[in-house]
């Protein structure tokens, strides 16, 4: 039986590193899915001032960078989160087999990082006032009853009509 020459072993010990290169970017890639649900559901999502859909909805973001998810309903007080990152445990997979050269590619990638947090959930409190500025007018919102834990920083008052003498 013929033994494997000194320079098969020679390149296989070469390729071996090669193999798990960027192994983060390789086990679970660029992007991350984040499920996104709110209660109630229905709520529309925008990730980084780009719809993305209604409430549930699943949402695939570069692990490279942070975004900002917003959640907005009619009637509700809207939701907003920015997200971080963090190093994924694949990356000491990297610094023990793949050497500089594979953490330089799953840095680069973003394969190197994980997105938090991986599940949102809005709560979406319901809106008791609300104001909007439309072609130079100010339309304010009020609720009658408000909530007692509330504190009051005003008083609206009636003003006089003009027959009254102001």
């Amino acid at each position: 039986m013929k033994r494997p020459s000194k320079l098969l072993w020679a390149v296989a010990a070469l390729a071996a590193p090669l193999a798990v290169l960027a192994c983060a970017s390789i086990m679970h890639g660029k992007t991350q899915e984040i499920s996104i649900a709110s209660a109630p559901s229905g709520a529309t999502v925008t990730v980084d001032n780009a719809v993305l859909g209604t409430t549930p909805v699943v949402a695939k973001l570069k692990r490279k960078a942070t975004h900002v998810i917003a959640v907005k309903m009619d009637g509700y007080q809207p939701f907003e989160l920015t997200t971080t990152r963090s190093t994924s445990g694949w990356v000491w997979g990297n610094i023990v087999f793949g050497g500089l050269i594979g953490l330089a590619v799953d840095l680069g990638t973003g394969g190197a990082y994980k997105v938090d947090p991986a599940q949102v959930s809005a709560q979406l409190g319901q809106a008791h006032a609300g104001a909007t500025f439309e072609d130079g007018t100010l339309l304010v919102v009020l609720v009658r009853t408000p909530d007692p834990s509330w504190e009051k920083i005003g008083q609206l008052e009636q003003l006089r009509s003009e027959r009254e003498g102001l």
